[in-house]
Protein backbone atom coordinates (compact mmCIF):
# COMPACT_ATOMS: atom_id res chain seq x y z
CA UNK A 1 0.00 0.00 0.00
CA UNK A 2 2.83 2.41 0.76
CA UNK A 3 4.13 1.70 -2.73
CA UNK A 4 0.85 2.91 -4.26
CA UNK A 5 1.00 6.14 -2.32
CA UNK A 6 4.59 6.87 -3.39
CA UNK A 7 3.86 6.05 -7.03
CA UNK A 8 0.96 8.47 -7.17
CA UNK A 9 2.86 11.24 -5.40
CA UNK A 10 5.60 11.06 -8.05
CA UNK A 11 3.10 12.33 -10.59
CA UNK A 12 1.27 14.74 -8.31
CA UNK A 13 2.55 17.59 -10.45
CA UNK A 14 0.64 16.04 -13.37
CA UNK A 15 -2.77 16.77 -11.85
CA UNK A 16 -5.67 15.08 -13.55
CA UNK A 17 -7.60 18.30 -13.10
CA UNK A 18 -5.34 19.92 -15.71
CA UNK A 19 -7.54 18.40 -18.41
CA UNK A 20 -9.51 21.32 -19.89
CA UNK A 21 -12.98 21.57 -18.46
CA UNK A 22 -14.39 24.42 -20.52
CA UNK A 23 -13.00 23.72 -23.96
CA UNK A 24 -15.63 22.03 -26.09
CA UNK A 25 -18.00 21.74 -23.14
CA UNK A 26 -21.00 22.44 -25.36
CA UNK A 27 -20.01 19.60 -27.68
CA UNK A 28 -19.63 16.94 -25.03
CA UNK A 29 -22.24 18.02 -22.50
CA UNK A 30 -24.73 15.63 -24.02
CA UNK A 31 -22.41 12.63 -23.50
CA UNK A 32 -22.74 11.30 -19.91
CA UNK A 33 -19.49 9.32 -20.25
CA UNK A 34 -17.52 12.52 -20.89
CA UNK A 35 -19.20 14.18 -17.93
CA UNK A 36 -18.34 11.18 -15.77
CA UNK A 37 -14.77 11.33 -17.02
CA UNK A 38 -14.48 14.99 -16.05
CA UNK A 39 -15.98 14.22 -12.66
CA UNK A 40 -13.37 11.53 -12.09
CA UNK A 41 -10.62 14.00 -13.04
CA UNK A 42 -11.80 16.38 -10.37
CA UNK A 43 -12.15 13.61 -7.75
CA UNK A 44 -8.66 12.27 -8.48
CA UNK A 45 -7.16 15.75 -8.26
CA UNK A 46 -8.86 16.28 -4.89
CA UNK A 47 -7.69 12.88 -3.61
CA UNK A 48 -4.11 13.65 -4.67
CA UNK A 49 -4.13 16.78 -2.55
CA UNK A 50 -5.48 14.83 0.44
CA UNK A 51 -2.84 12.17 -0.06
CA UNK A 52 -0.02 14.67 -0.28
CA UNK A 53 -1.11 16.18 3.03
CA UNK A 54 -1.41 12.72 4.64
CA UNK A 55 2.10 11.79 3.55
CA UNK A 56 3.52 15.00 4.98
CA UNK A 57 1.77 14.31 8.27
CA UNK A 58 2.99 10.68 8.29
CA UNK A 59 -0.60 9.43 8.39
CA UNK A 60 -1.46 5.85 7.35
CA UNK A 61 -4.46 7.25 5.48
CA UNK A 62 -2.10 7.93 2.53
CA UNK A 63 -2.20 4.24 1.65
CA UNK A 64 -6.00 4.13 1.62
CA UNK A 65 -6.19 7.28 -0.48
CA UNK A 66 -3.60 5.83 -2.89
CA UNK A 67 -5.77 2.78 -3.44
CA UNK A 68 -8.80 5.01 -4.06
CA UNK A 69 -6.84 6.97 -6.67
CA UNK A 70 -5.78 3.81 -8.50
CA UNK A 71 -9.35 2.49 -8.47
CA UNK A 72 -10.68 5.72 -9.89
CA UNK A 73 -7.93 5.81 -12.49
CA UNK A 74 -8.90 2.26 -13.53
CA UNK A 75 -12.48 3.44 -13.85
CA UNK A 76 -11.23 6.40 -15.84
CA UNK A 77 -9.36 4.09 -18.23
CA UNK A 78 -12.48 1.96 -18.70
CA UNK A 79 -14.42 5.07 -19.74
CA UNK A 80 -11.60 6.08 -22.09
CA UNK A 81 -11.67 2.64 -23.72
CA UNK A 82 -15.44 2.92 -24.17
CA UNK A 83 -15.25 6.45 -25.62
CA UNK A 84 -12.45 5.53 -28.02
CA UNK A 85 -14.55 2.68 -29.41
CA UNK A 86 -17.37 5.15 -30.18
CA UNK A 87 -17.24 6.77 -33.59
CA UNK A 88 -18.79 10.13 -32.58
CA UNK A 89 -16.41 10.86 -29.67
CA UNK A 90 -14.32 14.04 -29.52
CA UNK A 91 -10.93 12.67 -30.68
CA UNK A 92 -9.11 15.87 -29.76
CA UNK A 93 -10.17 15.71 -26.13
CA UNK A 94 -9.64 11.93 -25.99
CA UNK A 95 -6.14 12.35 -27.42
CA UNK A 96 -5.26 14.74 -24.59
CA UNK A 97 -6.60 12.26 -22.05
CA UNK A 98 -4.64 9.36 -23.58
CA UNK A 99 -1.41 11.40 -23.83
CA UNK A 100 -1.82 12.25 -20.18
CA UNK A 101 -2.20 8.53 -19.39
CA UNK A 102 0.97 7.84 -21.41
CA UNK A 103 2.93 10.30 -19.27
CA UNK A 104 1.46 8.94 -16.02
CA UNK A 105 2.06 5.28 -16.88
CA UNK A 106 5.60 5.97 -18.12
CA UNK A 107 6.32 7.77 -14.85
CA UNK A 108 4.99 4.76 -12.93
CA UNK A 109 7.12 2.44 -15.07
CA UNK A 110 10.31 4.42 -14.40
CA UNK A 111 9.64 4.46 -10.69
CA UNK A 112 8.96 0.71 -10.62
CA UNK A 113 12.17 -0.06 -12.52
CA UNK A 114 14.11 1.80 -9.84
CA UNK A 115 12.09 0.06 -7.13
CA UNK A 116 12.85 -3.37 -8.61
CA UNK A 117 16.59 -2.72 -8.38
CA UNK A 118 16.32 -1.57 -4.77
CA UNK A 119 14.11 -4.51 -3.76
CA UNK A 120 16.51 -6.97 -5.37
CA UNK A 121 19.45 -5.42 -3.49
CA UNK A 122 17.51 -5.62 -0.23
CA UNK A 123 16.73 -9.28 -0.89
CA UNK A 124 20.39 -10.05 -1.60
CA UNK A 125 21.53 -8.29 1.58
CA UNK A 126 18.71 -9.52 3.85
CA UNK A 127 19.30 -12.00 6.63
CA UNK A 128 17.60 -15.40 6.51
CA UNK A 129 14.86 -14.29 8.91
CA UNK A 130 13.99 -11.25 6.73
CA UNK A 131 14.34 -12.83 3.29
CA UNK A 132 10.73 -14.00 3.04
CA UNK A 133 9.45 -10.47 3.66
CA UNK A 134 11.96 -9.00 1.18
CA UNK A 135 10.99 -11.63 -1.41
CA UNK A 136 7.31 -10.83 -0.96
CA UNK A 137 7.96 -7.11 -1.56
CA UNK A 138 10.01 -7.90 -4.67
CA UNK A 139 7.20 -10.11 -6.02
CA UNK A 140 4.63 -7.34 -5.43
CA UNK A 141 6.81 -4.81 -7.24
CA UNK A 142 7.25 -7.17 -10.21
CA UNK A 143 3.52 -7.71 -10.33
CA UNK A 144 2.88 -3.96 -10.46
CA UNK A 145 5.61 -3.56 -13.08
CA UNK A 146 4.03 -6.20 -15.32
CA UNK A 147 0.63 -4.55 -14.88
CA UNK A 148 2.12 -1.23 -15.96
CA UNK A 149 3.59 -2.87 -19.11
CA UNK A 150 0.08 -3.96 -20.07
CA UNK A 151 -1.24 -0.47 -19.42
CA UNK A 152 1.52 0.98 -21.66
CA UNK A 153 0.53 -1.32 -24.50
CA UNK A 154 -3.11 -0.32 -24.11
CA UNK A 155 -2.14 3.38 -24.27
CA UNK A 156 -0.34 2.90 -27.60
CA UNK A 157 -3.29 0.93 -28.94
CA UNK A 158 -5.55 3.86 -28.07
CA UNK A 159 -3.22 6.30 -29.83
CA UNK A 160 -3.33 4.14 -32.94
CA UNK A 161 -7.16 4.14 -32.90
CA UNK A 162 -7.05 7.94 -32.56
CA UNK A 163 -4.84 8.15 -35.70
CA UNK A 164 -1.80 9.16 -33.64
CA UNK A 165 0.35 6.01 -33.64
CA UNK A 166 3.61 5.94 -31.71
CA UNK A 167 5.76 3.32 -33.52
CA UNK A 168 8.94 4.38 -31.78
CA UNK A 169 7.36 4.02 -28.33
CA UNK A 170 5.85 0.66 -29.31
CA UNK A 171 9.28 -0.53 -30.46
CA UNK A 172 10.81 0.55 -27.15
CA UNK A 173 8.03 -1.23 -25.25
CA UNK A 174 8.56 -4.40 -27.31
CA UNK A 175 12.28 -4.30 -26.56
CA UNK A 176 11.52 -3.78 -22.88
CA UNK A 177 9.13 -6.75 -22.79
CA UNK A 178 11.71 -8.94 -24.60
CA UNK A 179 14.38 -7.95 -22.09
CA UNK A 180 12.03 -8.65 -19.18
CA UNK A 181 11.09 -12.05 -20.66
CA UNK A 182 14.73 -13.05 -21.03
CA UNK A 183 15.51 -11.93 -17.50
CA UNK A 184 12.56 -13.75 -15.90
CA UNK A 185 13.28 -16.85 -17.99
CA UNK A 186 16.91 -16.93 -16.86
CA UNK A 187 15.81 -16.24 -13.29
CA UNK A 188 13.35 -19.14 -13.43
CA UNK A 189 16.07 -21.49 -14.70
CA UNK A 190 18.45 -20.40 -11.97
CA UNK A 191 15.86 -20.62 -9.19
CA UNK A 192 14.70 -24.06 -10.39
CA UNK A 193 18.28 -25.34 -10.22
CA UNK A 194 18.65 -23.80 -6.77
CA UNK A 195 15.44 -25.53 -5.64
CA UNK A 196 16.63 -28.90 -6.95
CA UNK A 197 19.99 -28.46 -5.25
CA UNK A 198 18.37 -27.50 -1.94
CA UNK A 199 16.04 -30.51 -2.12
CA UNK A 200 18.95 -32.89 -2.77
CA UNK A 201 21.03 -31.41 0.03
CA UNK A 202 18.09 -31.61 2.43
CA UNK A 203 17.75 -35.38 1.87
CA UNK A 204 21.32 -36.07 2.99
CA UNK A 205 21.63 -33.28 5.58
CA UNK A 206 22.18 -33.79 9.28
CA UNK A 207 19.67 -32.57 11.86
CA UNK A 208 21.77 -29.48 12.60
CA UNK A 209 21.88 -28.53 8.91
CA UNK A 210 18.22 -29.14 8.13
CA UNK A 211 16.91 -25.88 9.56
CA UNK A 212 19.02 -23.67 7.27
CA UNK A 213 18.43 -25.91 4.25
CA UNK A 214 14.67 -25.92 4.80
CA UNK A 215 14.68 -22.13 4.79
CA UNK A 216 16.71 -22.17 1.55
CA UNK A 217 14.26 -24.62 0.03
CA UNK A 218 11.26 -22.48 1.01
CA UNK A 219 12.89 -19.36 -0.44
CA UNK A 220 13.78 -21.16 -3.67
CA UNK A 221 10.24 -22.53 -3.98
CA UNK A 222 8.74 -19.06 -3.44
CA UNK A 223 11.10 -17.60 -6.05
CA UNK A 224 10.18 -20.32 -8.54
CA UNK A 225 6.46 -19.72 -7.94
CA UNK A 226 6.88 -15.94 -8.33
CA UNK A 227 8.99 -16.33 -11.50
CA UNK A 228 6.47 -18.76 -12.99
CA UNK A 229 3.53 -16.46 -12.36
CA UNK A 230 5.45 -13.44 -13.68
CA UNK A 231 6.53 -15.34 -16.79
CA UNK A 232 2.92 -16.34 -17.45
CA UNK A 233 1.78 -12.70 -17.28
CA UNK A 234 4.67 -11.50 -19.46
CA UNK A 235 3.86 -14.13 -22.11
CA UNK A 236 0.32 -12.74 -22.35
CA UNK A 237 1.70 -9.23 -22.91
CA UNK A 238 4.36 -10.50 -25.35
CA UNK A 239 1.68 -12.19 -27.44
CA UNK A 240 -0.13 -8.86 -27.70
CA UNK A 241 2.96 -6.96 -28.91
CA UNK A 242 3.85 -9.67 -31.42
CA UNK A 243 6.86 -11.33 -29.77
CA UNK A 244 7.56 -14.99 -30.51
CA UNK A 245 6.97 -16.70 -27.17
CA UNK A 246 7.26 -20.34 -28.25
CA UNK A 247 10.38 -21.08 -26.19
CA UNK A 248 8.95 -19.35 -23.13
CA UNK A 249 5.68 -21.31 -23.39
CA UNK A 250 7.74 -24.47 -23.65
CA UNK A 251 9.67 -23.49 -20.54
CA UNK A 252 6.41 -22.73 -18.74
CA UNK A 253 5.00 -26.13 -19.72
CA UNK A 254 8.16 -27.92 -18.55
CA UNK A 255 8.03 -26.06 -15.25
CA UNK A 256 4.31 -26.46 -14.45
CA UNK A 257 3.36 -29.50 -16.52
CA UNK A 258 0.02 -27.84 -17.37
CA UNK A 259 -1.39 -28.60 -20.82
CA UNK A 260 -2.69 -25.32 -22.22
CA UNK A 261 -4.49 -24.36 -25.43
CA UNK A 262 -1.11 -23.42 -26.92
CA UNK A 263 -0.03 -27.08 -26.85
CA UNK A 264 -3.40 -28.61 -27.77
CA UNK A 265 -4.70 -26.15 -30.31
CA UNK A 266 -7.61 -27.55 -32.31
CA UNK A 267 -6.54 -25.55 -35.37
CA UNK A 268 -3.11 -27.20 -35.32
CA UNK A 269 -4.64 -30.67 -35.04
CA UNK A 270 -7.08 -29.89 -37.85
CA UNK A 271 -4.24 -28.60 -40.01
CA UNK A 272 -2.28 -31.85 -39.57
CA UNK A 273 -5.36 -33.94 -40.38
CA UNK A 274 -6.12 -31.76 -43.43
CA UNK A 275 -2.54 -32.16 -44.62
CA UNK A 276 -2.80 -35.93 -44.44
CA UNK A 277 -6.08 -35.89 -46.40
CA UNK A 278 -4.68 -33.60 -49.07
CA UNK A 279 -1.56 -35.72 -49.50
CA UNK A 280 -3.69 -38.84 -49.83
CA UNK A 281 -5.92 -37.29 -52.50
CA UNK A 282 -2.94 -36.00 -54.50
CA UNK A 283 -1.23 -39.35 -54.27
CA UNK A 284 -4.34 -41.19 -55.50
CA UNK A 285 -4.79 -38.78 -58.41
CA UNK A 286 -1.16 -38.82 -59.54
CA UNK A 287 -0.58 -42.55 -59.06
CA UNK A 288 -3.91 -44.03 -60.06
CA UNK A 289 -2.41 -46.38 -62.72
CA UNK A 290 -0.03 -47.86 -60.14
CA UNK A 291 -2.44 -47.79 -57.19
CA UNK A 292 -3.83 -51.31 -57.64
CA UNK A 293 -0.36 -52.79 -57.91
CA UNK A 294 0.85 -50.99 -54.79
CA UNK A 295 -2.24 -52.09 -52.89
CA UNK A 296 -1.45 -55.65 -53.92
CA UNK A 297 2.14 -55.21 -52.65
CA UNK A 298 0.80 -53.72 -49.42
CA UNK A 299 -1.53 -56.68 -48.79
CA UNK A 300 1.23 -59.15 -49.70
CA UNK A 301 3.69 -57.55 -47.24
CA UNK A 302 1.08 -57.48 -44.46
CA UNK A 303 0.24 -61.14 -45.04
CA UNK A 304 3.95 -62.09 -45.10
CA UNK A 305 4.71 -60.27 -41.86
CA UNK A 306 1.60 -61.68 -40.21
CA UNK A 307 2.89 -65.16 -41.00
CA UNK A 308 6.36 -64.15 -39.84
CA UNK A 309 4.83 -62.80 -36.62
CA UNK A 310 3.32 -66.20 -35.79
CA UNK A 311 6.63 -67.93 -36.52
CA UNK A 312 8.55 -65.48 -34.32
CA UNK A 313 6.04 -65.90 -31.49
CA UNK A 314 6.47 -69.67 -31.57
CA UNK A 315 10.26 -69.38 -31.58
CA UNK A 316 10.27 -66.91 -28.70
CA UNK A 317 7.77 -69.02 -26.76
CA UNK A 318 10.00 -72.06 -27.11
CA UNK A 319 13.06 -70.04 -26.06
CA UNK A 320 11.56 -68.38 -22.98
CA UNK A 321 9.88 -71.60 -21.83
CA UNK A 322 13.26 -73.26 -21.24
CA UNK A 323 13.53 -74.50 -17.65
CA UNK A 324 17.04 -73.16 -17.14
CA UNK A 325 15.84 -69.57 -17.70
CA UNK A 326 13.26 -69.79 -14.88
CA UNK A 327 11.13 -66.95 -16.27
CA UNK A 328 7.79 -66.08 -14.72
CA UNK A 329 4.61 -66.53 -16.76
CA UNK A 330 4.19 -62.76 -16.94
CA UNK A 331 7.67 -62.29 -18.35
CA UNK A 332 7.16 -65.11 -20.83
CA UNK A 333 3.89 -63.63 -22.07
CA UNK A 334 5.50 -60.20 -22.26
CA UNK A 335 8.35 -61.33 -24.52
CA UNK A 336 6.04 -63.46 -26.67
CA UNK A 337 3.52 -60.64 -27.12
CA UNK A 338 6.09 -57.90 -27.73
CA UNK A 339 8.06 -59.96 -30.25
CA UNK A 340 4.97 -60.58 -32.36
CA UNK A 341 3.78 -56.98 -32.13
CA UNK A 342 7.23 -55.61 -32.98
CA UNK A 343 7.49 -57.78 -36.11
CA UNK A 344 3.99 -56.83 -37.24
CA UNK A 345 4.62 -53.11 -36.58
CA UNK A 346 7.78 -53.25 -38.72
CA UNK A 347 5.75 -54.98 -41.42
CA UNK A 348 3.12 -52.22 -41.37
CA UNK A 349 5.80 -49.50 -41.67
CA UNK A 350 7.48 -51.30 -44.57
CA UNK A 351 4.13 -51.84 -46.29
CA UNK A 352 3.19 -48.17 -45.89
CA UNK A 353 6.55 -47.06 -47.28
CA UNK A 354 6.08 -49.33 -50.31
CA UNK A 355 2.78 -47.71 -51.23
CA UNK A 356 4.42 -44.26 -51.18
CA UNK A 357 3.12 -42.82 -47.92
CA UNK A 358 5.44 -40.42 -46.08
CA UNK A 359 6.06 -41.89 -42.65
CA UNK A 360 7.25 -38.61 -41.07
CA UNK A 361 3.75 -37.07 -40.63
CA UNK A 362 2.44 -40.41 -39.36
CA UNK A 363 5.18 -40.73 -36.74
CA UNK A 364 4.66 -37.08 -35.79
CA UNK A 365 0.96 -37.73 -35.40
CA UNK A 366 1.71 -40.74 -33.22
CA UNK A 367 3.91 -38.53 -31.06
CA UNK A 368 1.18 -35.89 -30.61
CA UNK A 369 -1.44 -38.59 -30.04
CA UNK A 370 0.89 -40.27 -27.57
CA UNK A 371 1.09 -37.10 -25.47
CA UNK A 372 -2.69 -36.67 -25.51
CA UNK A 373 -3.36 -40.33 -24.74
CA UNK A 374 -0.66 -40.29 -22.05
CA UNK A 375 -2.43 -37.50 -20.16
CA UNK A 376 -5.84 -39.10 -20.71
CA UNK A 377 -4.73 -42.54 -19.52
CA UNK A 378 -2.60 -41.69 -16.50
CA UNK A 379 -4.19 -44.46 -14.40
CA UNK A 380 -3.60 -47.05 -17.13
CA UNK A 381 0.04 -45.99 -17.45
CA UNK A 382 0.37 -46.26 -13.67
CA UNK A 383 -0.93 -49.83 -13.88
CA UNK A 384 1.48 -50.55 -16.73
CA UNK A 385 4.43 -49.22 -14.71
CA UNK A 386 3.36 -51.37 -11.74
CA UNK A 387 3.12 -54.35 -14.10
CA UNK A 388 6.70 -53.74 -15.22
CA UNK A 389 7.83 -53.75 -11.57
CA UNK A 390 5.99 -57.04 -11.02
CA UNK A 391 7.68 -58.35 -14.14
CA UNK A 392 11.14 -57.38 -12.88
CA UNK A 393 10.90 -58.36 -9.20
CA UNK A 394 8.58 -61.39 -9.68
CA UNK A 395 6.92 -61.46 -6.23
CA UNK A 396 4.50 -64.13 -7.51
CA UNK A 397 3.60 -66.09 -10.62
CA UNK A 398 0.57 -67.71 -12.21
CA UNK A 399 -0.66 -70.55 -9.99
CA UNK A 400 0.65 -69.05 -6.72
CA UNK A 401 -1.63 -68.58 -3.74
CA UNK A 402 -1.28 -64.92 -2.77
CA UNK A 403 -2.75 -62.15 -0.67
CA UNK A 404 -2.46 -59.00 -2.77
CA UNK A 405 -4.48 -55.80 -3.05
CA UNK A 406 -6.61 -56.93 -0.11
CA UNK A 407 -7.67 -60.12 -1.96
CA UNK A 408 -6.67 -63.69 -1.13
CA UNK A 409 -6.75 -66.36 -3.82
CA UNK A 410 -4.90 -68.16 -6.58
CA UNK A 411 -3.30 -66.19 -9.42
CA UNK A 412 -5.13 -67.19 -12.59
CA UNK A 413 -3.72 -64.74 -15.15
CA UNK A 414 -1.23 -61.85 -15.25
CA UNK A 415 -0.78 -58.96 -17.68
CA UNK A 416 1.08 -55.66 -17.59
CA UNK A 417 -2.15 -53.83 -16.67
CA UNK A 418 -4.01 -56.12 -14.26
CA UNK A 419 -3.85 -59.45 -12.45
CA UNK A 420 -6.69 -61.97 -12.29
CA UNK A 421 -7.11 -63.81 -8.95
CA UNK A 422 -9.47 -66.72 -8.35
CA UNK A 423 -10.77 -66.67 -4.75
CA UNK A 424 -11.57 -69.69 -2.57
CA UNK A 425 -15.28 -69.07 -3.25
CA UNK A 426 -14.60 -69.52 -7.01
CA UNK A 427 -14.88 -65.81 -7.86
CA UNK A 428 -12.68 -64.27 -10.59
CA UNK A 429 -11.39 -60.81 -9.59
CA UNK A 430 -9.35 -58.51 -11.85
CA UNK A 431 -7.13 -56.22 -9.76
CA UNK A 432 -5.21 -53.25 -11.27
CA UNK A 433 -1.47 -53.76 -10.90
CA UNK A 434 -1.06 -50.36 -9.22
CA UNK A 435 -3.30 -51.56 -6.36
CA UNK A 436 -1.16 -54.67 -5.96
CA UNK A 437 2.25 -53.00 -6.19
CA UNK A 438 1.22 -50.21 -3.81
CA UNK A 439 0.16 -52.68 -1.10
CA UNK A 440 1.67 -55.57 0.83
CA UNK A 441 2.12 -58.72 -1.26
CA UNK A 442 1.97 -62.06 0.57
CA UNK A 443 2.96 -65.11 -1.48
CA UNK A 444 1.76 -68.15 0.44
CA UNK A 445 3.06 -70.80 -1.98
CA UNK A 446 6.37 -69.23 -2.96
CA UNK A 447 8.42 -71.59 -0.77
CA UNK A 448 8.22 -75.39 -1.09
CA UNK A 449 8.18 -75.91 2.70
CA UNK A 450 6.00 -74.10 5.27
CA UNK A 451 5.59 -74.19 9.03
CA UNK A 452 2.13 -74.87 10.47
CA UNK A 453 1.60 -72.69 13.55
CA UNK A 454 -0.95 -74.03 16.03
CA UNK A 455 -1.74 -73.34 19.71
CA UNK A 456 -3.53 -75.81 22.02
CA UNK A 457 -4.57 -75.04 25.61
CA UNK A 458 -5.08 -77.39 28.57
CA UNK A 459 -6.36 -76.82 32.08
CA UNK A 460 -4.13 -75.90 35.01
CA UNK A 461 -4.94 -79.21 36.66
CA UNK A 462 -3.83 -81.38 33.71
CA UNK A 463 -0.52 -83.26 33.44
CA UNK A 464 1.98 -81.21 31.41
CA UNK A 465 4.38 -84.07 30.64
CA UNK A 466 1.53 -86.30 29.54
CA UNK A 467 0.26 -83.53 27.26
CA UNK A 468 3.71 -83.08 25.68
CA UNK A 469 3.93 -86.83 25.06
CA UNK A 470 0.50 -86.94 23.42
CA UNK A 471 1.24 -83.95 21.19
CA UNK A 472 4.59 -85.44 20.12
CA UNK A 473 2.88 -88.72 19.24
CA UNK A 474 0.21 -86.97 17.18
CA UNK A 475 2.75 -84.91 15.21
CA UNK A 476 5.28 -87.70 14.67
CA UNK A 477 2.63 -90.17 13.50
CA UNK A 478 1.26 -87.87 10.75
CA UNK A 479 2.78 -89.02 7.43
CA UNK A 480 2.88 -85.53 5.88
CA UNK A 481 4.92 -83.93 8.68
CA UNK A 482 8.59 -83.52 7.69
CA UNK A 483 11.32 -84.87 9.92
CA UNK A 484 13.65 -82.03 8.96
CA UNK A 485 13.31 -79.30 10.05
CA UNK A 486 12.22 -80.78 13.33
CA UNK A 487 8.80 -79.83 14.72
CA UNK A 488 8.61 -77.58 17.77
CA UNK A 489 6.32 -78.54 20.67
CA UNK A 490 6.76 -76.35 23.75
CA UNK A 491 4.80 -74.99 26.69
CA UNK A 492 4.43 -71.39 25.61
CA UNK A 493 2.10 -69.29 27.75
CA UNK A 494 0.32 -69.40 31.11
CA UNK A 495 -2.94 -67.71 30.21
CA UNK A 496 -5.72 -66.66 32.55
CA UNK A 497 -7.82 -69.76 31.84
CA UNK A 498 -5.41 -72.20 30.18
CA UNK A 499 -1.87 -73.47 29.82
CA UNK A 500 -0.98 -73.02 26.13
CA UNK A 501 1.30 -75.26 24.07
CA UNK A 502 2.69 -74.24 20.67
CA UNK A 503 2.79 -76.97 18.02
CA UNK A 504 4.83 -76.08 14.92
CA UNK A 505 5.49 -78.92 12.49
CA UNK A 506 7.07 -78.34 9.03
CA UNK A 507 5.26 -79.60 5.93
CA UNK A 508 5.27 -79.26 2.18
CA UNK A 509 3.34 -76.23 1.03
CA UNK A 510 0.74 -78.37 -0.75
CA UNK A 511 0.05 -80.32 2.50
CA UNK A 512 -0.37 -77.24 4.73
CA UNK A 513 -4.14 -77.28 5.26
CA UNK A 514 -4.42 -81.09 5.35
CA UNK A 515 -1.90 -81.24 8.18
CA UNK A 516 -3.52 -78.31 9.98
CA UNK A 517 -6.98 -79.86 9.91
CA UNK A 518 -5.79 -83.43 10.66
CA UNK A 519 -3.71 -82.48 13.69
CA UNK A 520 -6.44 -80.23 15.09
CA UNK A 521 -8.97 -83.06 14.81
CA UNK A 522 -6.57 -85.64 16.27
CA UNK A 523 -5.68 -83.39 19.23
CA UNK A 524 -9.34 -83.07 20.19
CA UNK A 525 -9.92 -86.83 19.98
CA UNK A 526 -6.73 -87.82 21.87
CA UNK A 527 -7.27 -85.21 24.58
CA UNK A 528 -10.73 -86.68 25.19
CA UNK A 529 -9.28 -90.20 25.36
CA UNK A 530 -6.48 -89.16 27.74
CA UNK A 531 -8.85 -87.08 29.92
CA UNK A 532 -6.95 -83.88 29.12
CA UNK A 533 -9.25 -80.92 29.35
CA UNK A 534 -9.48 -78.13 26.83
CA UNK A 535 -10.57 -75.14 28.93
CA UNK A 536 -12.68 -72.25 27.79
CA UNK A 537 -12.63 -68.70 29.21
CA UNK A 538 -14.41 -68.52 32.54
CA UNK A 539 -14.84 -66.05 35.40
CA UNK A 540 -15.54 -66.61 39.11
CA UNK A 541 -18.05 -64.23 40.76
CA UNK A 542 -17.93 -63.91 44.60
CA UNK A 543 -20.90 -62.46 46.55
CA UNK A 544 -20.13 -60.98 49.99
CA UNK A 545 -23.10 -60.69 52.40
CA UNK A 546 -23.07 -58.24 55.35
CA UNK A 547 -24.63 -59.93 58.43
CA UNK A 548 -25.79 -56.72 60.08
CA UNK A 549 -27.59 -55.60 56.97
CA UNK A 550 -29.36 -58.96 56.84
CA UNK A 551 -30.38 -58.80 60.52
CA UNK A 552 -31.77 -55.29 60.06
CA UNK A 553 -33.72 -56.48 57.10
CA UNK A 554 -35.18 -59.47 59.03
CA UNK A 555 -36.17 -57.21 61.93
Amino acid sequence: MRLLALMLLLVSSLSFAQTPKQEGSQQVAANPKVEHLQQLNNEISSLQKEQEGAVKDGSSAADVIGLQILNKNDERRDILASLISEKDSDKKQLLKEVNHQVVVINQFSTFLDEKLKRDQEKLDDAKDADKLIALKKLAETRQYSTLILNEEWQNYQWLEKLDKPAPKAVKELTSKVEHRLEFISASLNFDSQALDLASKQLKSATESEKSALQMSQILAQRQVDNDTENLKQLIEIADKVGIDTAKYKKQLFEQTGNVTDDLLNSKVIWSIASGWTTDLKDWLFDNLPQMLFKVFVFVLIIFAFKTLKNIVRKMVKRAVSAKNLKMSMLMQEFFISMSGKAVFAIGILIALSQVGLNLAPILTGFGVAGIIVGFALQDTLSNFAAGMMLLIYRPFDVGDLVEAGGITGKVSHMSLVNTTIKTFSNEMLMIPNSKIWGDIIKNVTHEKVRRVDMVFGIGYGDDIEKTERVLNEIVSEHPAVLRSPEPTIKLHTLNSSSVDFIVRPWVKTDDYWDVYWDITREVKMRFDQENISIPFPQQDVHLHMVEKALEAKDA
